[in-house]
Formats: C-alpha cells, sequence, structure tokens
C-alpha cells in the first residue's frame, strides 16, 4: 500500500509535468468514465490530500484518483516504453512532452473542482499539509483508547497519510506491539512520529526510516532478521488481514 509520501511526491511530479499545459490525448479506461475526453482541456494543477490525488481542468472539474494496494501513476517521454502493461492503464494524459499514465488506479472520479473538499471531509489532517492540526489528529486518535495502535494509524479518519510501513515503524519507535492499546501509547508522539516520517521521505524515490546502512526500516518486511537495536529476530503477525511487524523484545504491549 503506498504511503503519504509517496502519493505526495507523484502528485508533484505530475504538477511540474502537467500544470499549464493543454492536454492533446485525455482518456480515462474506467466504464464509468470511459465516454470522457478530455483532450483540449488545460491542467491548472495537481492536489494531494493523503492518499487522495486531485487533477484539476480548465473545465471547472477534477479527477480523483487513488492508488490502493498496487496503483501508481508514471512519468514518460513521448514514444518511451511504459514499464506497467498497456491493459492496466486506467488514464492515459499526453501533452506535448510528457504522457501521464495512471495504472491500476482505483476510485476513479470525475467531479466539480469545488466538490474535492467534500468527498474528503471525513478524513482526518493531512499529515503532509502545511497547516496540519496536531491536536485535532491527537483527539481523534484517543477517541477510542481500547482500539489498537496499530489498527488506528491506519484509520485515515484519524490522520491521512499512513499506511503499513509507517504503521510498523512508528509502533517500533514507541516501543509497543502493534496490538497495545491506544490508551497504552503516547498519543501526541505518535502523531508526531508519523508526521516526522512523512516530512522526512516526502521527496525521496524510496523511503528510509533507520538512517542505518545496515537496513532502510527498523522492523517493516524484516522479518527473520536481527533488530537494529537488540539482535532479536524481527517477526510477523497478522492483525484483520494484514501484515504487522514487530521485535518482541523492543516492543510491548
Amino acid at each position: 500500500m503506498p504511503e503519504g509520501d509517496t502519493v505526495f511526491l507523484a502528485g508533484h511530479r505530475m504538477h511540474e509535468a502537467l500544470a499549464g499545459k493543454m492536454l492533446r490525448r485525455g482518456e480515462l479506461r474506467h466504464p464509468r468514465l470511459a465516454a470522457l475526453d478530455l483532450s483540449g482541456l488545460d491542467v491548472l494543477g495537481v492536489r494531494t490530500y493523503g492518499k487522495h490525488m486531485f487533477t484539476r481542468f480548465s473545465d471547472g472539474n477534477s479527477l480523483r484518483s487513488h492508488f490502493r494496494m498496487d496503483g501508481s501513476w508514471h512519468l514518460y517521454r513521448p514514444g518511451e516504453r511504459w514499464r506497467r502493461p498497456a491493459h492496466q492503464a486506467r488514464a492515459v494524459f499526453e501533452v506535448d512532452d510528457r504522457q501521464a499514465i495512471g495504472f491500476a488506479l482505483h476510485d476513479l472520479e470525475f467531479l466539480p473542482t469545488a466538490d474535492e473538499d467534500r468527498l474528503i471531509s471525513h478524513l482526518g489532517p493531512d499529515l503532509l499539509a502545511a497547516g496540519f492540526d496536531a491536536a485535532e489528529a491527537v483527539q481523534r486518535l484517543t477517541a477510542d483508547p481500547s482500539r489498537a495502535i496499530g489498527l488506528a494509524l491506519l484509520d485515515q479518519r484519524i490522520m491521512a497519510g499512513v499506511g503499513n510501513l509507517y504503521r510498523a515503524e512508528v509502533c517500533f519507535l514507541l516501543r509497543v506491539l502493534p496490538t497495545a492499546p491506544v490508551s497504552s501509547v503516547d498519543a501526541s508522539r505518535a502523531v508526531a512520529l508519523s508526521r516526522k516520517l512523512l516530512q522526512a521521505n516526502q521527496w525521496r524515490p524510496e523511503q528510509r526510516t533507520t538512517g542505518d546502512l545496515r537496513a532502510q526500516h527498523y522492523v517493516f518486511e524484516r522479518t527473520g532478521k536481527p533488530c537494529l537495536r537488540c539482535g532479536t529476530r524481527v517477526r510477523s503477525d497478522e492483525i484483520e488481514g494484514r501484515f504487522v511487524y514487530f521485535c518482541p523484545q523492543c516492543q510491548s504491549d
């Protein structure tokens, strides 16, 4: 699952490549949107919020896309070979000097730009927003003190942008198991760590959370490997169908 910083960086690159330019080709390969032809429209810009991306057009509408588990936007030069199969393309945008291809995108929706905020009104504060409201995120996080912190961190209604990677790393840095109740955690620190990790990686194509040359991450996808702190083998388990990673020595309930 892409994290909020992945979507942020993709949105920034899309904005740099397309903003202020006219679409020579604008196809949406989705059953509900296939009849739309966006060619001839100017791209006004690209905005992201959490894991949602909005591409804005000169007709007053926006395309909302969500990466879900395997979606992505790629940028290509004209004539450059695509790195994913053509049958996975859900959006094809072309300007004079670039192609933007959306692969395996989910929740595609074409809507008035004025309705963007309504569509995401259920989400918590965006961790990468300049005006991020930490107090509101803490309030939302602590609203259900008995809930497992590992589930709460993934809940985009609490704060938008955390995925499975940062869920694992934040729990490790808090020294708690993902199954620990929110009440056992310093909620302010959990929010601050989440924001810090996303901000540290928002301009990087590959996320790194450790600052250690031995490994990119403390526990994420390191099952069976030694913990960077204590040497105990990192373990993995499932919570509601999603893998969690943890050090049984460094983390506790």
